[in-house]
């Protein structure tokens, strides 16, 4: 639910909109939005970095609109690394991988920590 948001707030959608469609209340959302945003250049970074160090010739994410969109295309590009590095796993859904590689803390306070490595 939260990455759909996340997905739909990279391509311009407001919160309330958002909220809408995915039937939960504004100030969830809203909330979702600004803490994913308040960290969203952190966010790329990671995610940025698992993907080079996934692929071995990683296909960087092409330039976004903004913070939001640049995280949430490096987050896709990450799970698109992992899915071609194992595919043994199988097809994991992009916001499954996210979950995994952030240790469940996507939008947990203090996520990423300083220091903590994409291996």
């Amino acid at each position: 639910m939260i990455g759909a948001a996340l997905q739909a707030a990279a391509a311009g959608g407001g919160h309330r909109k958002i909220a809408e469609c995915l039937g939960r209340p504004a100030s969830t959302v809203r909330g979702w939005l600004r803490r994913f945003a308040a960290r969203a250049e952190a966010v790329r970074a990671f995610f940025t970095v698992l993907l080079a160090r996934t692929s071995p010739d990683p296909v960087m994410p092409a330039a976004a609109s903004g913070p939001v969109a640049a995280a949430v295309s490096a987050i896709a590009g990450a799970a698109a690394a992992v899915a071609q590095r194992w595919p043994q796993v199988g097809k994991v859904p992009v916001w499954a991988a996210a979950s995994a590689a952030s240790g469940g803390l996507l939008l947990a306070p203090g996520w990423p920590g300083a220091g903590r490595n994409a291996t």
